[in-house]
C-alpha cells in the first residue's frame, strides 16, 4: 500500500533552516507529481510546494524564493529545503502524491519561534 513516511522537522530560530524529506513506498514514484502542503493551528490547508515528474516545480507565494523543493527518484524522496524560516511558517507540514488523486503523509512539526 501506499505509504509516506516524513521526517526533518523540529524546533528552529527565526532566519533558520530546515529540510524536510518524505520517503514514498507502494507505487511508482518517478512517474508522479509530488508536492508538500503545510496547516496552521486554525488554518485551511496550503500549497507549499510542488514537483511534476520531469522536475518543473511551483511555489506558495508566501515561500518563494525560500523554500526549495527536490526529489531524488532513485531513493523514492522528496525534500523541502526551508531557508530564512519566519515564525509564521509555524505549522504541520504534509507531503502529498501517488495514484488516485495523491495520499497523504502523516506529517511533521515545523515551529519557528526563539
Amino acid at each position: 500500500q501506499v505509504q509516506f513516511v516524513e521526517s526533518g522537522g523540529g524546533l528552529v530560530q527565526p532566519g533558520g533552516s530546515l529540510r524536510l524529506s518524505c520517503v514514498a513506498s507502494g507505487f511508482s514514484f518517478s512517474i508522479y507529481p509530488m508536492g508538500w502542503y503545510r496547516q496552521a493551528p486554525g488554518k485551511q490547508r496550503e500549497l507549499v510546494g510542488a514537483i511534476s515528474s520531469t522536475d518543473s516545480t511551483n511555489y506558495g507565494d508566501s515561500v518563494k524564493g525560500r523554500f526549495t523543493i527536490s526529489r531524488d527518484n532513485a531513493k523514492n524522496t522528496v525534500y523541502l529545503q526551508m531557508n530564512s524560516l519566519k515564525p509564521e511558517d509555524t505549522a504541520v507540514y504534509h507531503c502529498k502524491g501517488g495514484p488516485a488523486g495523491g495520499y497523504w503523509g502523516q506529517g511533521t512539526q515545523v515551529t519557528v519561534s526563539s
